[in-house]
């Protein structure tokens, strides 16, 4: 397992780090708005603390978690990518948003090839998945420019969900 609080991985425009406490408000306001349809929101601020306290724990419990995604430049946090597991998900997911105002950009793609890689190198697993809602056009492609291929017969807690998955390249 990982150091807690070592987890610090930087790629040519980005630093993903742990989450901190200053960053919940952002993260509730994101939980809180229609952006969060595809994780099965929105949520009021209880199940949001929930969540984000679940992304801070995975570290602890399965060395593994979420990352906030930083702009390297000015610092500014524009989403959050991680590594979900536990009883909620039937297998490691690499999962990812990014704040509004920021999509489009490549931050999302950007920030999970760097987790998938950092994952496959540390936690030695044979493949993550993704799951995705299938109106959720913008997390598909960011799954298929990851290489995730589509995993029909892969277990799932939401029949409706797509599953990319993705193995180390």
């Amino acid at each position: 397992m990982s150091e807690i609080g070592a987890i610090n991985i930087r790629t040519e425009r980005l630093r993903l780090r742990m989450p901190v406490l200053d960053d919940f408000a952002a993260y509730a306001r994101l939980m809180a708005s229609p952006r969060s349809v595809g994780m099965g929101g929105p949520f009021d601020l209880r199940a949001s603390w929930g969540m984000f306290c679940h992304d801070v724990a995975l570290w602890q419990l399965f060395g593994h978690g979420a990352l906030m995604i930083d702009l390297a430049e000015t610092g500014e946090c524009v989403g959050q990518v991680g590594i979900n597991h536990g009883p909620l998900f039937p297998e490691k997911e690499l999962g990812w948003f990014v704040d509004e105002g920021h999509e489009g950009r490549g931050y999302a793609t950007e920030a999970a090839l760097a987790l998938r890689d950092w994952a496959f190198a540390t936690l030695s697993v044979p493949s993550l998945v993704s799951y995705i809602g299938p109106g959720n056009a913008a997390s598909i492609a960011v799954a298929q420019r990851l290489g995730g291929r589509l995993d029909l017969t892969a277990p799932r807690t939401d029949p409706e969900d797509l599953v990319y998955r993705h193995f180390a390249s």
